[in-house]
């Protein structure tokens, strides 16, 4: 595997929804989640991470290094068994290998292996242990820039389930979709080179993060999600692992504010961004 990252990285992703549900909420009947004070509308860093891993397992499909480790339908247990088949070991339950060398090779087999345990790290300790690793990337809750709207839009079915139900007048089952006519939602991300040397995540690992960024919603359409695009990658790189300025400063450098407040925005170009010049021992680069 190649070397971890040496530089520290922060970024900025600015992404959209058009009439569709970027990240239903199952607690409020899969609404758009919200932020109830504010009217922002919010999508989670776990909802990012799923369309992150989704794109690498479709692009890096069979390449050695890059499998997922969190897919659907995956059994854990058997999944972190392959480490222990790799060094020829039986597992203990629910613990590492007494050798801290042999133990230090099971979670560094995880950590060669699995795309997302090297970025995002993993909690391994299972009835099959491999341990735990911290990952180096690391993303925020995506907020809206301005409050959204809940949209509730009846829907109709002329199919149905079986006999009984094809005696009910017309036929016609009612249901409903919830949607947010537009919103343009921004995600702020870190990566620390100090956690990289825990997985190994490297420089062309941090490329494959940026692709997929860029990128993550291109194979994952739905009806319910509408027409979602990313619109903006900005990132900034130190010069040095610790950092040349606090993360915070550098997010408030990209501003983001509709051109007319009079009325509701619907288009991206609705928006206007500044971006302000990085500090010294900082690069902005602009990836979209």
């Amino acid at each position: 595997m190649s070397e971890p990252i040496k530089n520290r990285y922060e970024f900025v992703v600015l992404y959209d929804v058009e009439n569709g549900n970027p990240n239903g909420d199952p607690d409020a009947g899969n609404m758009p989640r919200i932020d109830y004070e504010t009217g922002n509308g919010i999508v989670t860093d776990v909802c990012i991470k799923r369309k992150v891993r989704n794109f690498v397992e479709i692009t890096k499909e069979g390449k050695k290094g890059f499998d997922i480790y969190v897919k659907d339908g995956s059994i854990l247990n058997n999944t972190n068994k392959k480490a222990y088949d790799s060094l020829k070991l039986e597992p203990e339950e629910k613990k590492l290998p007494k050798d801290e060398k042999q133990a230090a090779k099971v979670t560094e087999f995880m950590c060669d292996s699995f795309y997302d345990i090297r970025a995002f790290g993993a909690v391994m300790t299972t009835k099959v242990n491999c341990g735990q690793v911290r990952g180096p990337v690391q993303f925020s809750f995506s907020k809206s820039i301005d409050p959204i709207v809940q949209q509730e839009v009846s829907i109709t079915r002329i199919a149905v389930t079986d006999e009984s139900d094809k005696a009910a007048e017309s036929g016609h089952t009612m249901g409903k979709k919830f949607i947010v006519p537009y919103g343009l939602y921004r995600m702020e991300g870190y990566i620390s080179p100090y956690f990289a040397k825990q997985t190994g995540f490297s420089d062309d690992d941090k490329d494959v993060l940026f692709d997929a960024l860029k990128n993550m919603f291109e194979h994952d359409r739905s009806a319910a999600r509408g027409k979602m695009a990313v619109r903006k990658l900005y990132v900034f790189k130190h010069d040095s692992e610790l950092g040349n300025a606090k993360a915070h400063k550098l997010f408030e450098l990209i501003s983001v504010k509709r051109k007319d407040e009079s009325k509701p925005a619907r288009a991206f170009g609705d928006y206007e961004i500044s971006v302000q010049a990085a500090p010294t021992g900082v690069k902005e680069m602009d990836l979209m």
